[in-house]
């Protein structure tokens, strides 16, 4: 089974991968804790999504570490790939985004997968829970699932953050998401600002989309088409309009063409949304792993 992570904007947002800073002693990444938990429960493959510019840094870094114990494949995400008849519109620069992403990574891609982000921390339980929905399925389902997690688990005292705020069925089918671009922290709670620039109430407890995802490779088709759809319009001609995978999903399961089963964790986030962010990072991971629940060094 394979693991898919996006990871094509890194370089941007960290200022070229040999510039990343380690979240442990040890020179880890948030990155190779994924990776790690994904081994643990069952997956046997990685497929990065880079920019083909980083390959070489990202291959001596991350991928030297974990190339002996899971197999690893390079996908390249680049504005070029595009359908037939499209071009670049002059003047863009910003990826297409994380559908695009998959699209660009669909050669390596064979079987059922999940997709995180690079940066993110997830915590193993989410991983176990991927496999499990994964295992159960057929490569020709659209049964799909999300990793669902509570909103006061990946807030940040410093500042907003973006979350997919998730409505489900009463049988927990996902309903619908809605993109949060600023939510805030407000004791247990949290405010998000609304279309009036007012800040408005959201429990803490709600849950929200971290871009975890169980897919099968039935998926490709429709976000071929729905790229297409998305260069055809506005999208295509806008200079910083992405085609998101969150969107793209959401599309699908209102046309009837997929259901997700949102799968809950009560595991915590983790990830430096903001440069402030990463001693508390860095005091969470140290923590787990004086605690046990990872060894001290994670690639031996």
């Amino acid at each position: 089974m394979t693991l898919v992570i996006l990871a094509a904007g890194m370089g941007s947002r960290y200022g070229g991968l040999k510039q990343i800073d380690p979240i442990t002693d040890n020179g880890e990444f948030i990155i190779d804790f994924s990776i790690f938990d994904a081994v643990k429960a069952g997956f046997d493959k990685v497929v990065f999504i880079i920019k083909e510019e980083n390959f070489e840094a990202f291959r001596d870094t991350v991928g030297a570490r974990v190339e002996p114990y899971v197999k690893v494949e390079y996908a390249f995400q680049e504005l070029y790939k595009l359908p037939e008849g499209f071009t670049i519109p002059e003047g863009r620069v910003k990826p297409w985004g994380t559908s695009h992403a998959l699209l660009c990574a669909r050669e390596f891609i064979n079987d059922n997968f999940a997709v995180i982000n690079a940066d993110d921390f997830y915590g193993r339980d989410a991983f176990f829970k991927l496999y499990e929905h994964l295992k159960s399925i057929k490569e020709t389902d659209t049964n799909y699932c999300m990793i669902g997690y509570i909103l006061r688990n990946t807030l940040t005292e410093n500042g907003t953050v973006s979350r997919g705020k998730c409505e489900t069925t009463a049988d927990g089918m996902l309903d619908s998401i809605t993109e949060l671009t600023k939510i805030k922290t407000d004791g247990e709670n949290a405010l998000y600002l609304g279309e009036n620039d007012e800040w408005l109430p959201l429990s803490g407890k709600t849950v929200v989309s971290m871009n975890c995802w169980g897919l099968t490779p039935e998926i490709f088709p429709e976000l071929e088409a729905g790229f297409v759809n998305f260069l055809s319009g506005e999208g295509g001609r806008a200079l910083k309009s992405e085609y998101y995978l969150p969107g793209a999903v959401d599309d699908m399961m209102h046309d009837g063409k997929c259901d997700v089963k949102v799968i809950s964790t009560t595991a915590s986030w983790y990830g430096v949304t903001y440069a402030e962010d990463k001693p508390a990072v860095k005091a969470s991971l140290r923590a787990l792993m004086e605690s046990g629940e990872y060894p001290t060094r994670l690639w031996k």
